[in-house]
């Protein structure tokens, strides 16, 4: 099993301007999505995060290149999945565990629950909390380059009384995903160990330590 640990970064703030966030975590460790889990998928695009904290904030920044996009989800806990999306689930206890899905503009999906068939969505207006920023660039050679930087709140976490994250140990996982592209594909930091694609498995959660 894998652990991450997320340093603390006490001068980020939730309404820090996204280009000092973003260079903050341009200047800590990148985590490879490099597992793809299930061979009939055999198609791996560059991807990796950056995770920070500041006790009352989760801080990511995604950082992809792909061999093309999509974009269709265009409504809050719509079907960004399907898109060119990224993913971190993290849970706090055995209670269940948050899915926060993000496409590459920026529509999110935001759940609780068990596993895959036991997910409560989250109101918009909490998921509307979490701050975002999006950068899209073309590669020579037909490749896309895209980084998604993200500011969490602890108050996203509605079933759980998370007053701060410092010393904290938890367990999740992140993802890179694209279920409807012209080469779908699954990617996770963590490897898991089932016969068919299914990100909701929190048996193969690594472990995540913030400092």
């Amino acid at each position: 099993m894998s652990q991450l640990i997320i340093p603390c970064h006490s001068n980020l703030q939730y309404d820090t301007p996204s280009q000092e966030l973003s260079a903050a975590l341009d200047n800590n460790v990148k985590h490879l999505l490099n597992f793809a889990p299930w061979s009939a998928f055999p198609y791996k695009p560059d991807a990796a995060v950056s995770a920070l904290h500041n006790g009352q904030c989760i801080f990511l920044k995604y950082y992809i290149t792909e061999e093309a996009l999509r974009a269709a989800a265009g409504n809050i806990n719509g079907n960004v999945w399907e898109d060119s999306c990224v993913e971190f689930f993290i849970a706090f206890d055995e209670a269940g565990y948050y899915n926060i899905e993000m496409n590459c503009i920026g529509t999110m999906l935001v759940g609780f629950g068990k596993d895959k068939d036991d997910r409560v969505l989250l109101p918009e207006e909490k998921i509307k909390q979490i701050r975002y920023a999006i950068s899209i660039e073309n590669y020579v050679g037909g490749l896309i380059h895209w980084q998604l930087v993200a500011a969490i709140p602890v108050g996203i976490f509605t079933l759980h009384n998370v007053t701060s994250l410092s010393n904290k140990k938890c367990r999740g996982n992140f993802y890179k995903c694209g279920d409807n592209l012209p080469r779908p594909h699954f990617l996770a930091w963590n490897n898991i160990g089932s016969d068919q694609p299914n990100f909701h498995l929190s048996s193969f959660f690594g472990d995540l330590v913030f400092d």
